[in-house]
C-alpha cells in the first residue's frame, strides 16, 4: 500500500486561529514581585516558607485589566493569553475551593482572571488562558507515582474551573509536560473535558525550547515555537491539519526583569511577525507585568508603534494573507488573499541625499518565481506608487522594479499589491 500523501484540511476553530495571526502573552505571578524571571523560586532555590510570603504582599493594585486589553488591540493583535497559573502553583483566578493558594485569598481579594476575560471581550480581543501542568509547590516533577496521579487529579478539576466559568474562551495553553517525560499526563481525559465544555477551543502544548515544532497528541491543534522563528510544515499524510505559533519574550525572561536591559526593538517586532506569516504561524509576543501587575512602559510603547506598522501596511493582510508558494530574493515573500497577491520587500534603502540617507538595502529589479498566473498591475500599498514589472506566466518568472521609501519614511517591511 502506497503511504498517504495527502493534505488535510484545516478545521473551522484552527482556521479561525489562524484569522487572528498575532497575540499578547501576560506572564505575571508572585515571581513578579522578585523582578528576576518566572522561574526564580526554582533557579534561585528559594524555600517554599520565603516564598510564601510574597503571597502576603500580592495586591495586584496596578494590574488594570482594560489597558492590558487595550495595549494588545492598539498593537494590532487579536487575542491575548494570561497564565492563569504559573509553575510555582499561584493561581490568578477562583480555584472554588480546590485551593486557598489564589488571587481571591491574597490581599488582591480578586478574581484576576475574571476582570482579565471582561476586558478582553469590551475590546474585541480574544480570550486565550496558559494553565501550567508542572507545579514545584507540588513537586509534580519528582513526586511518587501515586503523589503524581493525586496532583493530576487536580490539575484536571483546575483546567476544567476554567472551562467552566468564564464563558467562551478562544483556547487553552499549557506547559510543563516536559519535565516528567515518558509520564502518563492523561492527556486523553483532560482534553476530552476541554472539548466537552469549550469544543472550539485551540489546545495547545508547549514542546519547549529543545523541541520546537514537535507535533503531539492528536487533540492538540497547533505546534509550538518557544523563542524561535518557526518553519513550514510538510502537512502530508498527517493525520490532522495543525497550526504553528511561535512565542516570544520582548526581553530576555518571561516575567519581569528589573535588571534585563536586553529588550526588542519595534524593527525585530515587525520582522518577526512577517516571518511567522511568512509561514501561516501566528505570533504571540510577551510582556512581563510589574510587581503589582502594571504594565510596562517600553514594552507597551514599543508594542503601540508596531501596531501603527500593521495599519500603515494595510492591517488585514498580516491576518487574512495565506502563504504563497514562491521564491523570493533576501527575505523577500508572498502572502495570498482573494484574488490577490501581497509582496513583502524587505532591506529597501531611502531615497535622499547621500548627505543624509546612509546606505542600505536595494532598489531595482527583484525577481521572483512562481507567478503563473496574469499580473495587470503592482503598487506599494502605503502610497498607492506603481511599479513596473516584467512577467513570464509560462515561466513563472517575474521581476519587480522596487523603488525606495520617500525620504522621511521607513517601514522596515514594505507590502506591495500584485493584481
Amino acid at each position: 500500500m502506497l503511504p498517504d500523501t495527502s493534505t488535510p484540511s484545516p478545521l473551522p476553530r484552527i482556521s479561525n486561529f489562524e484569522s487572528l495571526g498575532y497575540g499578547l502573552f501576560i506572564h505575571w505571578g508572585l515571581y513578579s514581585q522578585l523582578g528576576q524571571g518566572e522561574w526564580i523560586q526554582h533557579i534561585g532555590e528559594i524555600e517554599w516558607a520565603d516564598y510564601n510570603k510574597l503571597f502576603d504582599s500580592f495586591t495586584a493594585k496596578d494590574f488594570d485589566a482594560g489597558g492590558i486589553a487595550r495595549l494588545a488591540k492598539d498593537a494590532g493583535m487579536r487575542y491575548a493569553c494570561l497564565t492563569t497559573r504559573h509553575h510555582e502553583g499561584f493561581s490568578l483566578y477562583d480555584t472554588r475551593g480546590l485551593s486557598t493558594f489564589d488571587a481571591p485569598h491574597s490581599p488582591a481579594g480578586r478574581d484576576l482572571v475574571a476582570e482579565f476575560v471582561d476586558a478582553c471581550r469590551a475590546e474585541g480581543i480574544v480570550p486565550f488562558f496558559y494553565h501550567t501542568t508542572l507545579d514545584w509547590r507540588k513537586s509534580s516533577q519528582n513526586c511518587s507515582d501515586a503523589e503524581f496521579h493525586q496532583y493530576l487529579e487536580y490539575l484536571i478539576a483546575s483546567v476544567e474551573v476554567l472551562c467552566t466559568n468564564y464563558g467562551k474562551i478562544g483556547g487553552l495553553w499549557f506547559d510543563g509536560n516536559w519535565s516528567r517525560k515518558g509520564a502518563d499526563w492523561r492527556e486523553d481525559e483532560l482534553y476530552a473535558m476541554i472539548r466537552k465544555h469549550q469544543p472550539d477551543a485551540i489546545i495547545a502544548n508547549n514542546s519547549g525550547l529543545s523541541a520546537k515544532g514537535a507535533v503531539g497528541h492528536l487533540e492538540l491543534d497547533t505546534t509550538t515555537f518557544e523563542q524561535g522563528r518557526p518553519t513550514a510544515p510538510d502537512r502530508r499524510g498527517w493525520p490532522k491539519y495543525l497550526t504553528g505559533e511561535m512565542c516570544q519574550t520582548m526581553n530576555r525572561h518571561w516575567g519581569t526583569g528589573s535588571h534585563d536591559f536586553h529588550y526588542k526593538s519595534v524593527p525585530q517586532v515587525i520582522e518577526t511577525l512577517c516571518a511567522c506569516r511568512k509561514v501561516g504561524a501566528n505570533y504571540l509576543l510577551n510582556i512581563g507585568p510589574s510587581a503589582q501587575g502594571g504594565i510596562p512602559e517600553l514594552e507597551a510603547a514599543t508594542l503601540r508603534r508596531a501596531g501603527e506598522w500593521v495599519q500603515a501596511v494595510g492591517g488585514e493582510i498580516i491576518y487574512a494573507g495565506k502563504p504563497f508558494d514562491a521564491q523570493c530574493v533576501l527575505n523577500d515573500f508572498i502572502l495570498s488573499h482573494e484574488d490577490k497577491l501581497y509582496y513583502f520587500a524587505h532591506e529597501l534603502r531611502r531615497k535622499g541625499s547621500h548627505h543624509v540617507v546612509a546606505e542600505g538595502g536595494g532598489e531595482g529589479p527583484r525577481a521572483i518565481a512562481g507567478i503563473q498566473r496574469p499580473i495587470q498591475s503592482i503598487r506599494w500599498l502605503d502610497n498607492n506608487e506603481k511599479l513596473r514589472f516584467s512577467h513570464n506566466k509560462e515561466a513563472g518568472l517575474t521581476t519587480i522594479d522596487v523603488t525606495p521609501y520617500p525620504y522621511g519614511t521607513e517601514l522596515v517591511v514594505r507590502i506591495a499589491e500584485i493584481s
